[in-house]
């Protein structure tokens, strides 16, 4: 019996994480990761927390529990990077991370912790790499979890006049209240597959109050804006491509990725018919007189260049480079690596449009996905909640509201704003 009321701690937990835009696709490989990051009692717990940030008193009403026995479970949460502890006034509000960009990664963001980081890095690779349902839900919708950034050094006088703020990665570091810096899990989890490259590791960064909730538990170290901006520019010597948050402002996260270990690299080229990374507003335009030295193509991330033969009569070997527009992130690191100086960013012919902030970002996807109902009736500790989310989840289904709530004007930040207010 025990073993029975231990696996269904573990599968509240699934539903609970599904209620994200983000959700996590029930396999075996998942139970056993949750089983290695909560116990079955924590599991049980987190299942019926909100989706929507909360403080101690709610935990306690929610678990029946006193107010003093819900803050220590919720600061032991907190000290295994599963809860965000979040400052506000002068008291703690706290929230749930989704798993990516969330507490998966929370996990291999320093060395020790909890887990035997070998085995969870192996469940990863095996859930993440393998098991193709996890990446492609992630991935499903118009709206995208995270975007490209510009390499600035790549932009022409020009195109600096047309960049804007949010699109720099120089400007989130110097914007932002507090800068945290950690171990980047992708190449932390290759390096216990034994495949990790030798990319500069603690290079993660994350911004606002996610890197001082980390910061306080040993996930990361606050950093000065001086040193954030050093380490924006060694990650672009090493050619490494700035992926975050896809928000204007409040930019949770930059992570200075690699083609080799990145999750988010990776399903750039494998499922690129998904559009798995929004792109930058900028595509490199290559000149006639390359001269197919294959630089480029071997530093594009995502496969995006390709040598063909520049059909020259004079030269029949003679190759150049193309492009596949519809591939590309618009990063600029094939920019920075042409010694000809033959490849320049132009804009693209349509602007990317680009979530005013998180709670915008989350409530397209949430339309996207289906999931709006969740966000609104998120307490599934409350019978009357459960009910009315499942009501408004079989609504929404009908063709002509699908069809209505996906419409711009829906998903503008105004309803976003509104959702806000729900309580």
């Amino acid at each position: 019996m025990s073993h029975l009321t231990s696996r269904e701690g573990y599968t509240h937990l699934i539903e609970r994480l599904n209620r994200f835009p983000l959700g996590a696709p029930p396999s075996q490989t998942l139970y056993e990761i949750l089983s290695l990051l909560f116990t079955p009692k924590e599991a049980q717990l987190v299942s019926l927390l909100p989706i929507k940030p909360f403080k101690t008193q709610t935990a306690a009403q929610i678990w029946k529990v006193t107010v003093l026995e819900a803050q220590k479970t919720l600061d032991t949460l907190c000290s295994k990077a599963l809860l965000l502890d979040i400052e506000q006034e002068g008291s703690s509000t706290y929230v749930l991370p989704p798993p990516m960009a969330g507490f998966f990664e929370f996990t291999l963001m320093r060395t020790g912790g909890h887990v035997d980081q070998t085995v969870i890095s192996k469940l990863f690779y095996q859930y993440l790499s393998v098991e193709e349902e996890f990446i492609k839900a992630l991935f499903t919708g118009e709206t995208k979890p995270g975007r490209a950034f510009v390499n600035e050094n790549a932009l022409s006088p020009q195109n600096s006049l047309h960049v804007l703020d949010y699109e720099r990665a120089s400007h989130i570091i110097e914007s932002s209240k507090y800068m945290g810096v950690g171990m980047c899990y992708c190449r932390h989890k290759k390096q216990h597959l034994g495949t990790a490259c030798d990319a500069p590791i603690d290079i993660c960064m994350t911004f606002g109050n996610t890197a001082h909730s980390l910061s306080k538990y040993g996930y990361t170290r606050l950093v000065e804006k001086s040193e954030g901006l050093e380490l924006l520019e060694k990650a672009r010597e090493h050619k490494l491509v700035q992926f975050g948050e896809n928000a204007q402002s409040g930019v949770n996260f930059i992570c200075n990725c690699c083609s080799c270990c990145c999750e988010a690299l990776t399903a750039a080229r494998r499922f690129a018919f998904l559009n798995p990374v929004e792109t930058t507003n900028f595509l490199p335009e290559i000149d006639l007189t390359c001269n197919g030295c294959c630089q480029c193509a071997q530093a594009c991330p995502v496969e995006a260049i390709s040598m063909v033969s520049a059909h020259d009569p004079q030269k029949p070997k003679k190759m150049k480079a193309t492009l596949d527009e519809n591939r590309c992130l618009g990063c600029g690191v094939c920019v920075t690596t042409c010694k000809d100086h033959v490849i320049s960013l132009k804009e693209r012919a349509k602007r990317i449009i680009t979530p005013i902030n998180t709670a915008h970002k989350t409530v397209m996807m949430a339309i996207e996905r289906g999931k709006l109902q969740d966000l609104i009736f998120d307490n599934q500790a409350l019978w009357n909640h459960r009910a009315m989310a499942a009501i408004l989840g079989v609504l929404l289904k009908l063709p002509p509201i699908k069809q209505i709530m996906a419409s711009e004007q829906i998903k503008s930040r105004y309803f976003a704003k509104l959702l806000a207010n729900i309580k």
